[in-house]
């Protein structure tokens, strides 16, 4: 009877262990009914079946001094900042592999175009493979909007050994890669203005194109472009101004100009949402000041180079470390305050 009293208690023991592991599983298979399903419906960007605007921020936290080390000790701040202002979509130029991360910007309200790079040294990029390892992770995480390969590569053959082929050929591919893996995210691309032909033809699996553009304050001129060429979304990857006016010009004074800059968004961020039927939204350039940009990192400099942007309003100059709606301190410039007034009150067209 004791040998008998032994097995059983053994065996409950056991059955308990199982049933521990099992109940250990169920939250990821419970995640994968919770999870928002982002999809394409003719020009729209939906989630969960509704028309979805993209009042977005580029966002690269990289401290004073640092080499373009992002650093996610701010974000608490920063998502404050970001809520206030009526942001709800982040775009990242880098993939986040910090669960924590995801889980506040979630607990914000906000969602993740995520970025993956080309030759990344491995870690989660297009040219290892290992990016999928990553959307795998984070498919059923509730902050993910899109999926995003490259930022204006279009602008760098030389990266591609002389020929931009090859990279709409292994950004083809990891699009239908992810596509097999993930069917409830679109994947997206940040291209230097207008896709061309080649573009197009070469990437049948993007599903939503960004652009990147930097038409001066007149970012209207590629969406009826956009409508001639494709019936597929989009959205403005990038646009915007800086706060330094490397000239006088148009009654705006040479040298930091914050009125400048909260000008040009104004009129940026109208025109782009009366055109709604065509641009799914915008990741304004950027949440705060990137002092790695252009010369000394622990200083905030002037200059810097950018392809193809002398469309930057008013001077055609892009200093590269002014482009913040706040400073490196997180202290609000003027467009702080236009991009929370366009971003809290702009009327979503259901067209």
């Amino acid at each position: 009877m004791k040998k008998i009293a032994i097995l059983m208690v053994f065996f409950m023991a056991f059955v308990s262990c199982k049933n521990e592991t099992k109940k250990e599983s169920q939250p990821v298979q419970e995640a994968v009914v919770d999870t928002s399903v982002v999809s394409v419906s003719g020009r729209r960007l939906m989630v969960n079946d509704q028309a979805y605007l993209i009042k977005g921020i580029c966002y690269h936290p990289v401290p004073k001094g640092s080499p373009n080390k992002r650093d996610f000790s701010t974000l608490s701040q920063d998502l404050e900042l970001m809520v206030e202002a009526g942001i709800n979509t982040i775009r990242v130029y880098a993939p986040i592999a910090d669960k924590n991360v995801l889980d506040q910007i979630e607990k914000a309200g906000l969602k993740v175009i995520m970025g993956f790079g080309y030759k990344q040294g491995g870690h989660y990029d297009i040219y290892s493979g290992t990016f999928i390892d990553l959307v795998n992770t984070f498919k059923n995480h509730n902050a993910i909007l899109m999926w995003e390969l490259g930022n204006e590569y279009n602008y760098h053959p030389e990266w591609f050994d002389g020929d931009i082929k090859n990279w709409y050929k292994a950004m083809n591919a990891a699009a239908a890669l992810i596509h097999q893996n993930d069917p409830s995210h679109p994947v997206t691309t940040a291209h230097g203005d207008l896709p061309n032909e080649l573009a197009r033809s070469m990437s049948p699996n993007i599903d939503v194109w960004g652009m990147n553009v930097y038409r001066s304050i007149r970012p209207e001129t590629i969406f009826e472009q956009w409508k001639d060429l494709s019936s597929k979304p989009m959205y403005l990857s990038e646009t915007g101004a800086d706060s330094y006016m490397q000239i006088a010009n148009e009654g705006y004074t040479q040298g930091v100009n914050e009125k400048a800059q909260a000008d040009a968004t104004a009129i940026i961020l109208d025109k782009t949402f009366n055109n709604q039927e065509i641009c799914s939204g915008v990741t304004l350039f950027s949440f705060t000041d990137g002092w790695w940009k252009a010369g000394n990192n622990a200083v905030q400099d002037t200059g810097g180079t950018a392809p193809n942007s002398t469309g930057v309003p008013f001077d055609g100059s892009p200093n590269e470390e002014f482009w913040g709606i706040v400073d490196i301190d997180r202290n609000k410039k003027e467009v702080f305050t236009v991009v929370k007034n366009r971003y809290s009150t702009v009327e979503h067209k259901n067209n």
